[in-house]
């Protein structure tokens, strides 16, 4: 009774025994689900939301919520075929120059939620809206083709086996985990999140954590973007769409409070995972699209109910 209590306490641990579930279930009454490719690929496709997620959830964990992630990736994929330089063999250059402008947006976000005292949620939401009619007139309703060999190898290459984006996927947790559990970083993230006056007094500097979280996010979204890019070999307007309600979903399914203060990465990863896996069920049996957002608008809505009533306790 007790470890059953100490499961249902720690919901990233719960996320990951219900993966580990849906899978066995799945993989027992579909045919062909539990195969090692089809497995593969769903770990290829949740590796785009986890990356994107990995920013998300410190911006949570802080308090505050990311609206523009999925422009953002949009911008990234659109804009690196554009702006990699003929010179530069490795395509390096291109990547670069492309997550730099995503970190920058992300840097604009943090600056406006600091300095202007916008809230997160309006200023980030302004400035999906003001990337998305900017995207249009640019690139119009054309679809952009990537050329830029680091990309292609980066969403086409399985290194023993492994797809890397897989292997980006688990570089980014391993860095994000030690930055929130290992450095006095997360730990100022973690009490402004709880409370930010407390926080304060206690001087911890807001406005410098905000901007460096904000442009975190940037950076993760970019870097998805990248991934996206080099999974689909082209990008065109609304391509980072879907990772932005999925990357919230991910954050919050995985048990970081969506008021801040409380919460892991650890859960966010399985949380990426479930997402992909119900997903790919809808799919198989034939499920009408409608009832993916019906799921994901659900899930995200009874957590934030969970939350307000965890926090009037």
């Amino acid at each position: 009774m007790n470890i059953v209590r100490s499961i249902f306490r720690n919901p990233a641990l719960l996320t990951f025994i219900l993966v580990v579930a849906v899978w066995v279930i799945a993989s027992l009454t579909l045919r062909g689900f539990g195969n090692y490719g089809h497995l593969r690929y769903l770990l290829e496709l949740a590796s785009v939301i986890g990356i994107a997620a990995a920013g998300q959830t410190l911006v949570v964990l802080m308090g505050g919520i990311d609206l523009s992630v999925g422009a953002i990736i949009t911008v990234t994929a659109i804009l690196l075929p554009l702006i990699s330089p003929a010179w530069d063999p490795t395509g390096l250059v291109g990547i670069a120059l492309a997550v730099a402008i995503a970190m920058g947006i992300g840097l604009l976000n943090g600056a406006g939620a600091a300095f202007l005292r916008v809230p997160p949620i309006i200023m980030t939401l302004a400035m999906a809206t003001f990337l998305q009619g900017l995207l249009v007139i640019v690139a119009g309703g054309s679809a952009v083709t990537v050329s830029n060999p680091a990309v292609i190898l980066l969403g086409q290459s399985r290194p023993l086996g492994i797809p890397a984006g897989i292997l980006l996927w688990a570089v980014v947790s391993v860095v994000v985990l030690f930055l929130i559990h290992r450095m006095p970083i997360g730990a100022r993230f973690l009490a402004i999140g709880a409370n930010p006056l407390a926080a304060r007094l206690s001087g911890v500097s807001l406005t410098r954590n905000t901007l460096l979280l904000y442009s975190l996010s940037g950076l993760f979204a970019g870097v998805a973007g990248v991934l996206v890019l080099g999974m689909n070999r082209q990008g065109y307007v609304g391509i980072g769409d879907p990772y932005l309600l999925t990357s919230i979903a991910a954050v919050v399914l995985g048990g970081t409070s969506i008021l801040g203060g409380r919460g892991t990465y650890a859960g966010t990863i399985p949380g990426a995972i479930l997402l992909v896996t119900t997903t790919a069920l809808i799919t198989v049996v034939n499920a009408s699209p409608g009832w993916r957002s019906i799921m994901f608008g659900g899930l995200i809505l009874s957590l934030l109910l969970i939350s307000g009533r965890e926090a009037r306790r």
